[in-house]
């Protein structure tokens, strides 16, 4: 995605030697080291990197939010330290957690922002259309921004962000926790905005589908750049060296199985098989022979690689042993095995409020043992839908049936075997890790010996024994989300509801994330997931 700028060579970013460390505590925690590169004019340069790679520091940085320990920042021409109300007042910005207002219309913050960038009153309802039309939002201009869905409310933030078009406009993962329709949508209002109206971007985000469309991408992991180019340079690459492995066992144990084998650096379920990646380039012949699974047969065939074959094969080279998450050494104890019964019954299920229809008409059954998805876009009634099952929320029509409870009469007991993981942290983020793991075993019922092996086994599997002590809202979105997975998991429950539990977390943790679901559901436990990873 790359606009002509004639003339215009000077790069609008060029970040040489940066380096930037924060104290928390007595620890010192290195964000970014000795970071140099530049960006071209009028392209989309896709910032990259796993949880705590420094993305969001450098975004401050080259904002004037942040002033660096060592080297400089030249945005637009000016220097970003001691120039920094120069630099603010040609950027636009748009933080991770935009500022929109919530108990203001739509039309209202955009005059807010367009009154904070003092533009002049005659030039604003020609800007409001074209932003209102390309967003959509023209129909919801009276509505309270609070009550926008997730994509419309990011839509709003980034029309916020362009009331005065900059010439770099900077973009922290703008699309984390919207479904496809609404990426699709901001994709579109940034591809105009670089094509019609020659704007520079930098976008961070954890999409590496999205980093395929940058017309460059910058690679950090732990605060070190691991390279810049073309998305297509990367992938090229890695040609030879990435396949669909089918086998007659089961596939939720065959990425697993594969992830051992030497030549295996990254093995996930794609569609009906595994797609691996392999440390060399291969042939699918010799491959599938040296590819021993339990005796049965394997068929291999070549796959045509991605930039995240690419980016997973350079995380793998940089920490010198297999990314994929470990074994879990034992399943829950409660699971009960076989997979035959249904543990959950849905029919005609309905929400109201008011006259809004949240849910309508909802009908399905899930087995023990199964991963049930349940997509579709922002606002279509899933986190509803989940919330009734666990009986968090009454339903207004219909059945349910939860762990052979019917929740209209016994909710009780059917939340004593149940773990939910909500969409947005629901922990307390001003406790330490462990006081979050404590709290929640004491609300489970667990006290004692029994709380104690828990908080010690969710320590230990989740990997969090080095932050045990950290303050939990502190933590990165990966941290989170484990710590998150590991509290639901408490009780050892027989029904687990994830509600987008990998959102805006990167490749590694959802492949974390991803073999711990399919362990508990080998285990017999039953998950119900809701994502916005197509995949």
């Amino acid at each position: 995605m790359e606009f002509s700028t004639g003339e215009n060579t000077t790069p609008p970013l060029v970040v040489d030697g940066v380096s930037r460390a924060f104290r928390t505590g007595r620890r010192r925690i290195t964000a970014l080291r000795e970071i140099s590169f530049s960006i071209r004019s009028g392209t989309v340069t896709g910032l990259i990197g796993p949880d705590g790679a420094g993305k969001t520091t450098l975004m401050r940085l080259i904002a004037g939010l942040l002033v660096p320990d060592g080297g400089t920042l030249t945005v637009l021409g000016h220097d970003a330290t001691s120039e920094y109300l120069a630099v603010q007042g040609m950027i636009g910005y748009m933080p991770q957690h935009f500022g929109l207002y919530e108990d203001l219309t739509v039309q209202e913050n955009l005059d807010l922002y367009a009154d904070l960038q003092q533009i002049p009153v005659r030039d604003r309802p020609g800007r409001y259309r074209e932003l209102m039309t390309m967003t959509g939002l023209a129909p919801f201009t009276g509505r309270l921004a609070g009550r926008l869905s997730g994509g419309m409310k990011q839509k709003l933030g980034l029309a916020c962000t362009l009331v005065n078009p900059p010439r770099l406009l900077l973009l922290d993962e703008p699309t984390v926790g919207v479904d496809p329709v609404s990426r699709r949508e901001l994709w579109a209002i940034v591809d105009h905005q670089v094509r019609e109206k020659g704007m520079s971007v930098l976008l961070s985000t954890a999409y590496l589908d999205e980093a395929e469309r940058c017309g460059e991408v910058v690679l950090l992991h732990e605060g070190r750049m691991l390279g810049q180019g073309e998305p297509g340079d990367f992938s090229r690459r890695m040609g030879g060296m990435t396949f669909l492995v089918r086998a007659d066992t089961g596939r939720r144990r065959l990425p697993e199985r594969l992830s051992r084998h030497p030549l295996v650096t990254d093995a996930i379920i794609l569609g009906d098989g595994v797609r691996i990646v392999t440390d060399r380039p291969e042939e699918a012949g010799e491959l599938a022979r040296t590819l021993s699974v339990s005796g049965s047969e394997v068929r291999v065939e070549p796959v045509p690689p991605r930039f995240e074959d690419a980016f997973i094969s350079l995380l793998h080279r940089q920490k010198g042993d297999q990314v994929q998450a470990r074994p879990e050494p034992e399943p829950l104890t409660s699971a009960v095995s076989g997979t035959d019964d249904e543990v959950i019954e849905v029919r005609n299920l309905g929400r109201r409020f008011g006259d809004f229809h949240a849910v309508r008409d909802l009908s399905f059954t899930v087995r023990r043992g199964e991963v049930f998805g349940l997509l579709g876009a922002n606002g279509a009634g899933k986190s509803t839908t989940f919330r009734m099952l666990c009986g968090l929320l009454p339903a207004t029509d219909g059945r349910l049936r939860v762990a052979g409870q019917d929740l209209r009469v016994a909710r009780a007991r059917a939340r004593s075997r149940i773990g939910y993981m909500a969409q947005k942290f629901s922990l307390y983020q001003g406790l330490s890790v462990e006081q979050n793991l404590r709290f929640f075993a004491s609300a489970y019922g667990l006290f004692g010996s029994r709380q104690r092996d828990r908080v010690r086994w969710a320590l230990e599997r989740f990997e969090l024994e080095p932050l045990r002590n950290a303050v939990s809202g502190e933590l990165p979105l990966g941290f989170k989300q484990r710590l998150a997975m590991a509290a639901a998991l408490m009780h050892e429950p027989d029904i687990l509801f994830l509600d987008e539990p990998t959102s805006g977390v990167d490749p590694l943790a959802r492949r974390e994330f991803w073999h711990r679901i399919n362990t508990l559901a080998e285990s017999g436990v039953t998950v119900l997931v809701t994502t916005h990873f197509m995949e």
